[in-house]
């Protein structure tokens, strides 16, 4: 009998919870707790933290996890290590469930770093107004860089005074749009864009914005993780739950 841990936080981990819910596949999904109002989802939810890779593997044994599918931020990479450790140490089948990154055209200016301190370290000497497309996890690193003028756009509003000496803060959910970026940018005055490689399209906007603007954007490489099974679509999430190598899952 499959019973199934989605580890989720992602426009994708909310349509494959819709679908599994569909399906009458039995699941849990799964929040980290970052977010103050996470989406409501059509399964059965926990909000927390494991306890590290111990703690979640306690959790697959007690729970009967059968497989667990990975559909967190490709951003959340400690989340991601520790569910490769648990599964490979209780033997529980695991999928990361991925997007692609996204991949500059015609038009684009991106500058790809590896890392924040690499995108610390890119931004102009010279004053200037940056978007901050980041989340909220790292937003003091960028108080290396005190001259610029920040614009930050986070899910929920800050707790306390913003790390930044020079900083406003736009509190809104995804998706959006270009039309709507571009706006936002241009009353802004925005000069530069520091965004991480989620991939999808629900946060894309702003970096058509970009292009149509000719703004230069900071682009953050996403994190280097332990070889795993990935699916790009539901339908290979699927057929690894069905145990299926025609899909190569």
């Amino acid at each position: 009998m499959t019973r199934v841990l989605l580890l989720g936080g992602t426009t994708e981990a909310s349509q494959l919870a819709r679908h599994l819910a569909a399906q009458r596949v039995d699941a849990v999904f799964s929040y980290a707790g970052r977010t103050e109002a996470p989406v409501a989802q059509p399964l059965p939810m926990r909000i927390g933290g494991f306890g590290g890779v111990a703690g979640l593997a306690d959790y697959l044994s007690a729970e009967s996890i059968t497989h667990v599918v990975d559909a967190t931020h490709p951003f959340a990479a400690q989340m991601s290590r520790n569910a490769v450790a648990a599964c490979e140490a209780t033997g529980t089948p695991l999928c990361a469930f991925e997007r692609a990154p996204w991949m500059a055209g015609a038009g684009d200016r991106w500058t790809h770093v590896p890392d924040i301190a690499g995108a610390v370290a890119a931004l102009p000497e010279a004053p200037s107004r940056v978007f901050l497309a980041i989340g909220k996890q790292n937003l003091g690193d960028f108080a290396r860089a005190p001259q610029h003028h920040y614009l930050l756009r986070l899910v929920d509003a800050p707790e306390g005074p913003l790390p930044l000496p020079d900083a406003e803060a736009v509190i809104a959910r995804g998706p959006f749009d270009a039309a709507g970026d571009r706006a936002l940018l241009q009353d802004r005055r925005i000069g530069w864009i520091v965004a991480k490689n989620a991939g999808g399209s629900g946060a894309r906007a702003k970096l058509d914005a970009a292009r149509a603007l000719g703004l230069p954007v900071i682009l953050i490489d996403r994190p280097a993780l332990p070889p795993r099974r990935v699916a790009d679509s539901i339908e290979k999430v699927m057929a690894f739950l069905a145990h299926r190598a025609d899909l190569g899952v």
